[in-house]
């Protein structure tokens, strides 16, 4: 008896030191910290990429001892249109990408440049929740955060047109808006934003597709004239994750990180002060805006989103008429 009894205290005794060690230690240091490696679509010097950097700090600091991201670098490890392959087989745990650098894993990233509503109001009337959905389902990915919007794309041109037409222009295209420069006459190539300036200088190209903001980041203000008014659709920029990574998380970590993605996008009202300046800047350098009559220049937007969402809804018949209501501006 005496021996079972000494027995039993001992037990007893492990058990509260136990459980007095996790009392001190405390619930978040119980779960191992998790380090994500994470890459940029976009070149380091670009802002698309360098908005990003200060988050990513602050997300450190406060993810200590839970979540770490690990940053990489840009496309010189990964190339920009295989980023979201690599978040999708696992490479990476995390990327920074524009969705239609992924749309060959499936057209529905395609559907993110569309977009008339702000990330608060896609939280809000289920279009995050959707994206979610068909990205979990199609390219194993979580869509944690919208970070650019505001912004829009244009056509920038070393020849002068009268009315939109680019039939005999050869231009870089994206993803985004190759359908609609084609769509325009236009001859499209694809080519990563990091070689853009080469293939102007040496005469590949006639003008390129961009963002009204960022060509100061690669130098292409000195082999610009000209810039079509006005822009169309809403540049994207998202964080994605990989599924698999996501679910081995804890609830503490996947909580953490959906906080440090609602901080992300309240940074997004910095876009459209960032693209002010940025036309200010080209207008100094003497970059020219092409402006057609009000009437063409309304054909010129209208047609952008009539060729865009036709050409969505034929590759993607299930999602794209669903998408196109929840990413409307409500009438």
């Amino acid at each position: 008896m005496k021996t079972g009894y000494r027995k039993s205290l001992r037990i007893a005794a492990a058990a509260l030191t136990c459980q007095i060690g996790a009392a001190l230690v405390g619930p978040a240091l119980l779960a191992q910290e998790v380090t994500l490696r994470i890459q940029s679509a976009f070149p380091e010097n670009l802002i698309y990429t360098t908005h990003v950097v200060p988050w990513m700090k602050q997300f450190n600091v406060e993810g200590k001892g839970l979540v770490q991201l690990n940053f990489i670098g840009g496309p010189q490890s990964i190339p920009t249109f295989e980023v979201g392959n690599a978040v999708k087989t696992g490479v990476l745990d995390m990327a920074i990408s524009n969705s239609s650098y992924y749309a060959n894993l499936m057209p529905e990233a395609d559907a993110l440049k569309f977009m008339q509503i702000s990330s608060g109001e896609q939280r809000k009337n289920g279009a995050h929740e959707y994206i979610n959905r068909v990205w979990n389902e199609k390219a194993n990915m979580v869509y944690l955060a919208r970070y650019i919007e505001h912004l829009q794309y244009h056509a920038y041109l070393n020849k002068k047109i009268d009315k939109p037409d680019l039939t005999g222009l050869k231009l870089r295209s994206h993803p985004a808006y190759r359908d609609y420069f084609q769509s325009l006459g236009a001859t499209v190539m694809s080519i990563a934003p990091g070689e853009l300036y080469t293939a102007l200088e040496r005469g590949v190209l006639d003008g390129y597709g961009f963002p009204n903001l960022g060509i100061f980041d690669l130098n292409l203000q000195e082999k610009t004239k000209f810039r079509i008014d006005p822009g169309f659709y809403d540049v994207e920029g998202g964080i994605i994750v990989n599924l698999d990574r996501w679910k081995k998380l804890t609830p503490a970590q996947r909580d953490f990180m959906q906080k440090q993605a609602l901080l992300l996008e309240a940074m997004n009202v910095q876009w459209k002060g960032y693209a002010d300046e940025e036309i200010a800047k080209q207008a100094k350098a003497g970059i020219q805006v092409i402006r057609f009559d009000p009437a063409t220049m309304k054909q010129y937007y209208d047609k952008a989103y009539e060729v865009g969402w036709t050409n969505f809804i034929k590759a993607s018949p299930v999602h794209g008429p669903k998408m196109r209501q929840l990413f409307s501006k409500p009438l």
